[in-house]
């Protein structure tokens, strides 16, 4: 009992005063101290899940500042279970709300923006993920506001130092050891800079794709270290999807027809060739580190080859529909016509998947095979 009694001791002494008096507060507490002090945590339990990334992940951190890039307004989140838009890019659910909830936590990770995200709240998480953010500072500056991967970090930072301040040191790092750290990101990078007209980026004219993609594994390679010594041990990092068959890309590249566009999907593939290496150097580098490398290209792709196998009829169009021949031209918003069966599309507007399509992709990373996720799927590593 005189080894409970210290940490109890620290907890109510840094503990914010407005939530002493909180009994629920403090019954979380306790339940942290025995999960990690003493050990008493149920197998395959996941304590918290820190998210970083862009709009393919942010649950509203967008709200908060100013931007173009948004999703605050129907008919987003129709079919999430407020049936109300929360700042999600989708119709529902992220991937990372997904496997939150398979792997067992009460709640969506709320976003880091949000004034209610104080308290016991933060002690499960936090989304710090931002629409039009990528890991490169310029990346999506045509959208005025958004948080790239620097700042989110930064944002963590934050929140790290808030935990520490209400658990202590020893309990707080083992948190953060046994927490999952989800990265989505790096569409943006190749989308909404690299790709974006001549005119709006002239380095395009004078940087090669390759030396394009190294600066961004460059980049990429401190940002994650950068999490590791900040105290993230379990992470999953997403690679760049099929950005090439995404209705923005169809629509704006008419010429190839009902296929995808080859150029953006070679640059994806480009990168994620560095980044599996990226990932693979920093494994054995940074001691302790499990690092899972998450074939999103592959689960996507494989998807909208052999989409009816998956009870989808539409792979090529946005659900939420306005302009284009595959809905790709405008962003989802009031006034734009929605699919009856939200279900039955892979993608719900022109650059984001339905829920349904996330469901399918957090179930892979969560149970799949190397081809999927690779050295170990997310329940692994979250047992690890």
């Amino acid at each position: 009992m005189l080894f409970l009694s210290l940490p109890l001791v620290v907890i109510f002494l840094s503990s914010p005063m407005g939530y002493l008096s909180n009994h629920r507060y403090i019954l979380y507490l306790l339940s942290i101290i025995s999960c990690f002090v003493l050990r008493n945590c149920s197998i395959n339990a996941l304590p918290a899940s820190f998210v970083f990334g862009d709009s393919l992940v942010d649950v509203g951190n967008n709200n908060y500042i100013v931007t173009l890039s948004k999703a605050d307004r129907m008919p987003n989140g129709i079919d999430f279970p407020t049936h109300q838009p929360t700042g999600r890019f989708t119709n529902g659910r992220t991937i990372a709300d997904i496997l939150g909830q398979e792997l067992g936590l009460k709640n969506f990770t709320p976003p880091y923006m949000a004034p209610t995200t104080v308290g016991p709240a933060v002690l499960q998480g936090v989304n710090y993920a931002s629409g039009a953010g990528g890991i490169l500072d310029q990346t999506g500056r045509l959208f005025g506001g958004r948080i790239n991967l620097d700042a989110q970090i930064d944002n963590f930072a934050n929140t790290r130092e808030y935990i520490i301040s209400s658990l202590g040191m020893p309990a707080a790092l083992s948190l953060l050891r046994n927490a999952l750290f989800s990265v989505a990101i790096g569409s943006n990078d190749i989308i909404n800079n690299y790709l974006i007209p001549v005119v709006s980026a002239p380095e395009r004219a004078v940087v090669s794709p390759e030396a394009f993609v190294e600066s961004m594994i460059s980049k990429f390679r401190m940002q994650l270290t950068r999490m590791y010594l900040l105290g993230a041990r379990k992470i999953i990092v997403a690679n760049v999807g099929p950005i090439g068959c995404i209705p923005y890309q169809r629509d704006t590249n008419p010429s190839t027809g009902s296929n995808c566009v080859e150029f953006p999907n070679q640059m994806a593939q480009s990168y994620n060739k560095r980044l599996k290496d990226l990932l693979l150097e920093l494994r054995s580098s940074l001691e302790g580190a499990l690092i899972a490398y998450a074939n999103v290209y592959h689960i996507v792709a494989d998807i909208i080859q052999h989409h009816t196998n998956y009870g989808f009829d539409v792979a090529d169009s946005a659900c939420c529909f306005v302009a284009g021949q595959f809905g790709g031209l405008v962003p989802c918003g009031p006034t734009s016509k929605v699919c009856p069966d939200r279900s039955k599309y892979v993608f719900w507007d022109p650059y984001h998947p339905s829920d349904a399509t996330n469901m399918v992709i957090a179930q892979r990373l969560l149970d799949g095979d190397l081809n999927d996720v690779y050295p170990m799927n997310v329940r692994r590593l979250v047992s690890a």
